[in-house]
């Protein structure tokens, strides 16, 4: 299972298309996660022409996006749960606000966004027997003082799961 990891697209206001290099990718797409601040409903739309999506909101969605989606879900692949939100609820940073968002569910991976700051991090499992992994894609169009866009793709095959980033210069 090929997954397409996206937060904070933040559009129209940062972008008014999807970018190139993330569009090829989506095309290549089993499943599609959007860990909010989608800013936009038709967001949504664009994603959804190239594979199922599953999202949560972000502190910059309104009403419409909040009520849709939540903000926080676990989605189940293939034996793999996956626990999905933005990460700006909580005192802590961003990675610990979106673990303790799942502390009394037993998921295998955390996806969350806000900071815009791409994250791979495997940290002890605390409900279950291993570890779990905190996945942050950056964002697309938004890369504030970092040097590069950035989405991220996770590959669930069986019991094996592979984290990538993948950085590009232009969201034109």
């Amino acid at each position: 299972m090929r997954i397409v990891v996206v937060s904070d697209t933040h559009m129209p206001r940062m972008a008014k298309a999807l970018p190139p290099r993330l569009v090829e990718e989506l095309a290549e797409a089993d499943l599609i996660l959007h860990a909010g601040d989608w800013t936009s409903p038709e967001v949504y739309d664009l994603l959804a022409v190239y594979a199922p999506v599953h999202g949560v909101a972000g502190n910059n969605d309104g009403p419409a996006i909040v009520e849709r989606w939540g903000y926080r879900r676990i989605v189940e692949i293939g034996g793999w749960r996956i626990g999905l939100t933005h990460g700006h609820l909580g005192r802590g940073s961003t990675e610990a606000n979106a673990l303790a968002a799942f502390e009394d569910e037993e998921v295998d991976i955390v996806v969350f966004g806000h900071s815009h700051i791409p994250l791979s991090r495997t940290v002890p499992n605390p409900k279950r027997e291993g570890s779990l992994t905190l996945f942050n894609p950056g964002s697309p169009t938004d890369k504030r003082r970092l040097k590069q866009y950035s989405y991220g793709l996770i590959t669930l095959d069986g019991l094996m799961s592979v984290f990538e980033h993948r950085h590009y210069d232009s969201k034109i």
